[in-house]
Parts: C-alpha cells; structure tokens; sequence
C-alpha cells in the first residue's frame, strides 16, 4: 500500500514493500509509509503489530530486512545502524536507556554529534526546564517522566533531524505527557521530522500530521489529522478501544 503525503515534493523518509525478521520470525509484511521534511507522522496499532519493530528495521537494529528504506533519496536497507544515525536519523527506544550511574548532564552529553544544528544545551533546558533543574542528579534518581525527557533530550544533541520515536508517553502522568507534546510540536515549528509510535491516540491526535494504521505488519489505513472526527469508528475498530 503507498499513500501520498500531504505536503509537496519529494518525502524525507520513503520506506516501500519493508519486510522484517526476528530470527525465523517474519514480522513485517510490506511496510508502506512516507514521510515529508517537518511533518508528524504516527504508526497506529494494536500491541504486536509491528510498529517498533518498523522503526527497529529504519534504523538497521533489525536482524534481518528488505524492501526500500530511502532517506533523501538515499538507500539505507543495507546501511548498519552506525551509517543510518550518521545520515541524521535518530531512535529514542521505549526503555529510554539512560544510564543510571550517570547524571543528567553525563547522559546528556554521551551521544557523538552526527551533524551540524545539534541543539545546545540553554535550547534543551528551555525545553526540558526539569532537566535543568536536574542537572546533577543521577539517572537513579529521576522520575520516569524525567527519563523520558532526557531520553530525547539526549537525541537532540546529535544534530539528527529525522527522529524516531517510540512510546514516549507509555507510563507518564497526564501533566509530563503534555509536556511531551508541547515539545514535539515546538520541535516540528523548528523543522524537525518525526516519526511517532504510540498507544495514546488522544495524545498522537494533538501533535500529528497524519495517522498510519499497522497491522499484521502491514500498513493498512491512513487517516489524516483533519479527518479524524469523521473516522472515530474505524481508528476504535483498528485499536479495539
């Protein structure tokens, strides 16, 4: 299935016909998706439809892969994770990964920078003003809303523009999860392109431009931010809510 995206010109992001394995495990079916530069994209699902696996295989973290995965215009399928990262994409996991012997600042400054237009570390804290706040304070000692910001925080600093993003609001308090979402859209206001895997329809509603439907490893649906009101009835048939 291929959809055309809202906006003109060539897409960012182009992933055709992506098939994924875990071992003998066929997960991926035909990923279809595309992806313009400073747009929010969502892969809507039931839990095992292949969502982060989707954005595993974007990223090469995958076992095994194929199809087409072309990032202004170049061919990644072949390209390990290294390579991909270093074409300006980046992956905040859902286990956030921060380390927890380090502080704030530490974890903050681990990732290499990939590129030039990385954000500083005044524009993170005027997003993240916790992680200010936090600054010497160990991963230990931060809240799961505290990691999740800083998990993306932590990506910002690259100088990656395309950025990957799974689950971000899996567990957060409602006030940390508007918080997530006024920053993904400062973020897009800055030209930044996001891919979005979420569970929290509600909160992927607020912030993105265009909703894909995966199920069975496939991209099924896609539903534009403007036809949502009128399509209710079948987002609830795809999530089961």
């Amino acid at each position: 299935m291929s959809e055309a995206g809202a906006g003109k010109g060539a897409p960012l992001l182009k992933v055709e016909n992506l098939q994924g394995w875990y071992g003998e495990s066929h997960v991926l079916h035909g990923i279809d998706f595309e992806v313009r530069e400073g747009e929010v994209v969502t892969l809507l699902g039931r839990n095992g439809a292949g969502k982060t696996s989707t954005l595993l295989a974007i990223m090469g973290i995958l076992g095994k892969r194929t199809g087409s995965i072309t990032h202004a215009g170049r061919e990644l399928i072949d390209l390990p994770p290294r390579r991909i990262a270093r074409e300006g994409i980046a992956f905040c996991p859902e286990e956030r990964g921060i380390f927890a012997s380090l502080s704030v600042e530490e974890n903050l400054m681990l990732p290499p920078r990939i590129a030039e237009g990385g954000l500083s570390v005044e524009r993170i804290h005027d997003l993240f003003p916790n992680l200010k706040e936090r600054r010497r304070s160990q991963g230990t000692k931060l809240s799961g809303g505290e990691q999740q910001m800083l998990a993306i925080a932590r990506i910002l600093r690259t100088g990656a523009r395309l950025l990957l993003l799974d689950e971000p609001t899996e567990g957060l308090a409602p006030v940390i999860v508007q918080q997530i979402g006024r920053t993904i859209r400062a973020l897009k206001e800055e030209g930044f392109t996001i891919v979005l895997v979420e569970q929290n329809f509600r909160f992927a509603a607020s912030v993105a431009d265009r909703h894909h439907v995966v199920d069975q490893g496939r991209v099924v649906d896609m539903i534009p931010a403007e036809a949502l009101e009128d399509n209710k009835d079948r987002i609830q048939a795809y999530l089961g809510v």
